[in-house]
Order: C-alpha cells, then structure tokens, then sequence
C-alpha cells in the first residue's frame, strides 16, 4: 500500500523556513495583538486624508506600514495551516489573521473614497506642498480613475467588513476538497506494480499493490501506462466528487452571486467587466483570447489525434489525456537534480538573477514534498519584508520540474520588484505575474533541448512543453468560457443548478476535444478547479504563456538587450498598467499576435515532437 508521508517525516533541508517570519507562534501572537491597536490609529484619520498634504502622507505611509505587518501575519498563518489543512490551531490562527485583515480593510476604506473628492491638479498641488507624496502618483491616478465604481465611504466600509462573508464559500469548497474529503484505493495491475519487485519471502501470487488517490497525485496517476489502471482511478477520482456535486454546486452559485453583486453595487454591468477593471485591462483582451484560441482549436485537435496513435487505441478516453505521447511516465528527475536544471537554465537573465535564484533554493524558500493534509498544488508567497516561499508537492518528474521552475519565476519577480519599489507598488497583477513564471519554463525547454543529449529525456521535454501549451493556454481559456458563461447565466436570472453546470462544462469539452471521447464524468471536471472561485483569474494564465513565449524567443534571439527590457518589467512592480508594463518587454497584449506566435509554436513543437516518434 503507498501511503503519503508525515510531515515529521521530511527532512528539514525540503521545509521551507517559516521561523524567518516569527520564531514562535507567541511572536505571532505579539504582532496579531500590535496591529490590532494599530487599527484604531487609521481610523482616527477619517475624514481628514484631503486636509492638506502633510495629513494625507501621513495617512498613506501609516497605512503601507499597517498592511506591510497585517500580510506577515496573515502569510505565517495560511501557510502554517497549508502545511496540514486538518490542523485546527493553525486553521484558527488563519481565520483570526482574515478577521485582522479585514478589519484593517475597513479601516482604511476611507482613504480612497477621500481622495476622490480631489482631481488631477488638486493632487498635483498637494504634491508641490510634500514631495514626499510623488511616490503615490500612479497610485492616486488609479484611485481616481475608479471614482465612478467607488462608493461612499460608510459603504466601501461595509463592503471591506464582509470580506470575510463573500469569500465564504472558496473557503467553504477548500475545506471541503483538501481537508474533509477522501479519495479511494486503487489497485495496480500486477505487471505494472510501481514498488519494488517482491522479497524472497513474498509469494508471487501476494495481493495486488494499491494508491491512494489524492488531490496532488491524482494527474500523475493519469500518466501511468497501464490504461485500466488510469480508467480506474479516473472513474474512483471523479464518482467521489459526484457524492458532493451538490455542496459544491452550492458553493460555485454562491461564489458567482457574490462576484454578481459586489459588481452590481460597485456600478458595473457585468461581474467580468468589474475583475478587469481593477487591474485596467480591457474585455476586448479577454475576448480576442477565446477568438484566437477557438481559430485554433485543430492544433489542439492534432495533439489529441497524435496522442490516440502514440497510445494504439480506436478512441481517445479521458483517462487517456495526460498521457505523454512518449507512452510513458517519462524519465525520473530528483528535486535536486530539477533544481540544479533550473538555475542552468535561467543564466539568459542574467548572473544576478542566476544567483539569487540558486541562494533562494538553498535558503529554505521551497516546502518541497507532499505529506499528510497538505494542501494540494503549489504556489509562491511571501510578503515585503519576508523571503520568498513556495509551496509545492513534488513527484519526481518533468512536470514537477517545470513547476518548480514556475514558482521561481514568481519569487523572482517579487525579489526584483522589492528591490526597487515601495511597498505600494511592490504587488503586480497575475496578468503580468504569469509572464514571470511562464519565461521560466520557456527558458527551462530551451535549455534542456540544448544540453540533453538523452533522446527519451527529449521527446519527455517536448512533451511536457506541448502538455504546458495545452494545460495553460487551451485549458485556461476554456476555463475562462465556462466562468464567463456561467456568471453570464447568474446575470440573466437562470438557476446554476449542478446539471446546468454540468451541461455547460460538457459542451466546452466537447468542442476543445472533438476527437476525444467526451464521457459524463468529465462534465463534472468544474467541480475540481479551484482557481473558479477567484472569478476571472485563469483567463490570465493563457495571456501570460502567450506573452512569455514571446519574451523568452526575443531574449534568446537579442541577448543581454533583451534580457535587459525583461528585467526592467519585473522591477517595475505595480507602477504602471499591466499592458504598459508588457510594453516595456516588448510585448503588446492588445493585439492577437502574442496569442497567435505561441500558437504557432506549439504547432511547430507538435510537429517536431511527431518526427521524433516516428
């Protein structure tokens, strides 16, 4: 039977180092209690941030430092509970730390309500009073371009206080999917058994070995080459999400009413218009994404026939997508061999950055492997005055490499942008943060391609560049569909039933995976995304392949140069406009043509990968 590790059980070098932000959970306790007092100071300013300018710049910096203490502590906290999900200490300190949080939001929700009573000269003339406020230009700009979405202060207060409320049920579905559910067993066919081959004192007619099916494995599982195997686990996987459907329907319709109402009491016409408004993108961007990715579907197409063939089946099943076109699990790669790849493979950015990322992994930044209750997936965190860390599950494969390589990119931009940016513009949007993460990658294939002389490690490479194609830029756009359709649904007044979500989804697989079998299991595949309940959000991972794909191929072409115009964009932070920011890059997102250079690159790779099979 395999079984998934304690955490206890994981030697300290592979935990990320969480005593950097607080030694002790009673340090934690000392700051929770420090910003608390701290809270009532900002709210003693209301009604005052447009007095004059020394006022206003005093209020600005109180706030960025209140915020600055109030992340540390909401970091520590979630990703204490992130070790262990089940851990009901650090699931209440998490919960106190959102309290915090929002208390602190409603605060200082006076702020821009104030500022908006100025205009562009106002401002401009308080800041020939107080320099000091020049740093907060590009942020006052912003503030005052959202005037006609932002209401009065005692409602922007409201609003910030139930924070906690609208966000209700994503914490509902994580609690539920990572925490409370359990998936089954699954036994191994005997000639595929993934253990050792049997001691001498085991007969060899013992019983057959089983998996565990879990939130992490569960892709990986799909990767393994006995296919009544893979169609076990998809079956178990996905009628354990069935016995839920309706809890998780529930809390998908309550999610999309939220998004609904928060963007009708803010003045907009459609939820999708309100989440890119706050980052300033334009829906047309959105829009020319799913039109490009839809004249392109038989590229998609063709990698799902090329996987029917390398398989040797009459039919494509669901169970069979993750599946490598190698036909197989691909090559074994150690964390620590991964790791050593990746700092080979960024040297194009620059020694520096080269440095820092090879010190980084050596610091603790990465919690690396899965152990009991863990949340699944990986992300990268941290805050301004702490380390980067990132949270992964790695399974020794080509896959974990690359996201390896991904959270990296993410630590490194918030690194750089530290580095020269104030703590107001030190975040960036996820429009531009997956650009960070996505040249990693690029650059991870380029560099491997280059130096790998192995001709199964390569065809693994190239299949695992199209599998990030597909899973990032065809699947994030029809995950984007399925939210936009689906809050277009709420605003139209039709219930989202689980069915109506069933249906919807199922119609979107069947369009993106024509030559496939479309099953109705995979009509429930929405009910596992939990990117969903941050509406709006995955359209982005597609935006970012795109412009990344088209960053790293001009860095490898121009070199230093371009290198250069890359490095300059992630030290920019949030000071500029997304589509601003990627300009700088050399990258301009509101055109169709990023979208369509990586098309063509993923079809030339398809092509590429085709002749090495043959």
């Amino acid at each position: 039977m395999s079984s998934v590790p304690t955490r206890s059980e994981i030697d300290e070098e592979y935990i990320w180092d969480l005593e950097s932000i607080y030694a002790t959970d009673d340090d934690w306790e000392a700051a929770y209690e420090d910003a608390a007092d701290r809270i009532e100071e900002l709210a003693s300013y209301e009604g005052q941030a447009t007095d004059d300018a020394e006022t206003l710049l005093a209020i600005l910096e109180l706030r960025d430092s209140l915020m600055r203490e109030i992340s540390m502590i909401g970091a520590y906290a979630r990703m204490r509970s992130d070790e262990d999900t089940t851990n009901q200490e650090y699931q209440a300190l998490s919960a106190r730390a959102q309290s915090l949080a929002a208390d602190a939001s409603a605060a200082a929700s006076f702020i821009e309500p104030e500022l908006q009573e100025l205009t562009k000269a106002d401002f401009e003339s308080m800041v020939e009073a107080e320099p000091g406020l020049e740093t907060y230009a590009h942020y006052v700009d912003d503030v005052l371009r959202m005037k006609p979405h932002t209401r009065s202060a005692e409602i922007e207060a409201l609003l910030a206080d139930l924070s906690e409320v609208t966000g209700a049920p994503g914490e509902v579905y994580n609690m539920l999917s990572n925490a409370d559910m359990t998936f089954p067993t699954v036994e191994e066919s005997e000639g595929y058994r993934q253990s050792d081959a049997p001691s001498d004192d085991e007969s060899p007619d013992a019983e057959v070995e089983g998996v565990e099916i879990t939130q992490s494995n569960f892709v990986n599982l799909l990767k393994r080459p006995d296919r009544d195997f893979r169609q076990r686990v998809y079956e178990a996987y996905f009628d354990e999400w069935e016995s839920v459907r309706n809890t998780v329907a529930t809390s998908y319709k309550n999610s999309v009413k939220t998004d609904v109402k928060l963007a009708q009491a803010r003045n907009y016409e459609t939820a999708r218009e309100a989440a890119l408004d706050g980052p300033n993108v334009p829906v047309e961007v959105y829009d020319t994404l799913v039109e490009s990715v839809h004249d392109n579907l038989e590229h998609l197409h063709r990698h799902a026939e090329l996987k029917r063939e390398a398989l040797g089946v009459d039919e494509l099943k669901m169970w069979d997508l993750y599946m490598p076109l190698t036909g197989d699990e691909g090559p074994d790669v150690e964390y620590d061999d991964a790791a050593q790849y990746v700092v080979d493979a960024v040297a194009p950015l620059g020694e520096e950055y080269q440095s820092r990322v090879a010190e980084g992994l050596d610091s603790r930044w990465v919690d690396v492997y899965e152990n009991e209750g863990k949340r699944s997936g990986a992300y990268s965190g941290g805050t301004y005055d702490t380390q980067p860390f990132i949270l992964m599950n790695y399974q020794d494969d080509v896959a974990s490499m690359y996201t390896l390589a991904h959270e990296l990119g993410h630590s490194m931009h918030s690194e750089l942008t530290k580095d020269e940016q104030p703590y107001v513009y030190s975040g960036y949007e996820i429009f531009v943060a997956e650009v960070a993460s996505t040249v990693n990658e690029a650059l991870l294939t380029h560099h491997l391609l280059e130096t790998v002389e192995d001709p199964e490690f390569r065809k693994a490479i190239l299949n695992e560049f199209l599998e990030r194609v597909r899973s990032t830029l065809y699947r994030q756009t029809l995950f984007a569909e399925f939210e936009h359709e689906a809050h277009a649904l709420e605003e139209a007044g039709e219930p989202l039933t689980a069915d109506r979500l069933d249906e919807l989804f199922g119609d979107l697989k069947s369009q993106y995976y024509e030559p496939a079998a479309i099953d109705d299991r995979i009509h429930r595949e929405w009910m596992r995304i939990p990117h969903f309940y941050r509406a709006f959000y995955v359209y982005q991972y597609a935006t970012g392949i795109s412009a990344a794909l088209a960053i790293s191929e001009d860095i490898l072409e121009r070199g230093e140069d371009a290198a250069a115009d890359y490095r300059a964009f992630l030290e920019r932070g949030s000071r500029e406009y997304p589509l601003e920011l990627l300009e700088i890059a050399g990258v301009d997102m509101s055109t169709s043509d990023p979208i369509d250079r990586a098309l063509s690159t993923y079809r030339d790779r398809l092509e590429e990968l085709d002749l090495l099979l043959e």
